[in-house]
């Protein structure tokens, strides 16, 4: 586990953004991704009957839709151990396969960070 309190301040801002959304929105995952320029997308869980997409796969497809053609880094708020293979694709598509990813459990504090790749 990491203390979220030493991560850069940068980071620490992607995690705690993916923790709010996913409280707010009372989703089971938070995410969020920062472009080349610093810029942050933040997304939840999308669950509709016709649609269903991770939060970090949503956070990476609002960064695209708005034009952003790299990433910095991603988090995601999650029950889940770690991020999906499907969820690190999606990262590695946009930002390569070193991009940290940042995995944070639902009191934000970060149990891993793994590269994209």
């Amino acid at each position: 586990m990491t203390d979220t309190t030493a991560l850069d301040p940068e980071d620490r801002k992607i995690v705690t953004l993916a923790r709010s959304v996913r409280a707010r929105n009372g989703v089971p995952e938070g995410a969020a991704v920062r472009d080349e320029t610093g810029r942050t997308y933040v997304a939840g869980t999308v669950a509709l009957d016709s649609l269903k997409i991770s939060a970090l796969r949503t956070a990476v497809a609002m960064a695209v839709a708005s034009g952003a053609t790299s990433l910095e880094a991603a988090a995601v708020v999650t029950e889940a151990e770690s991020a999906s293979a499907e969820d690190r694709a999606a990262v590695r598509d946009l930002g390569g396969a070193e991009t940290p990813v940042l995995v944070a459990g639902p009191d934000g504090t970060v149990r891993e960070t793994v590269t994209a790749g």
